[in-house]
């Protein structure tokens, strides 16, 4: 048997972190890395490395863009529904 996770977390402008960041795991390792700094996903295994192409990571950076803006709007509504502020 086998895993696959991502872990996606999504925090307020203002800290020393990224807004947007997302780790893929495969059987708990790390295979993948996208964060709204760099903007773009990042082979983190040669194995992935070298089994894709350039087709794929443009797919992914655009998948995980998309992921981005919608889990910035997710935090804005969150906040306003438990009554914060930026």
């Amino acid at each position: 048997k086998h895993s696959l996770q991502y872990v996606a977390t999504a925090v307020t402008p203002g800290i020393n972190f990224p807004e947007f960041t997302v780790v893929g795991q495969v059987d708990g390792q790390q295979f993948v890395y996208y964060d709204s700094n760099i903007r773009k996903t990042i082979p983190k295994t040669q194995w992935i490395q070298n089994n894709e192409g350039e087709d794929y990571w443009n797919s992914e950076t655009q998948n995980m863009q998309g992921d981005q803006e919608t889990f910035k709007v997710n935090v804005v509504t969150a906040m306003q529904r438990f009554n914060q502020t930026t």
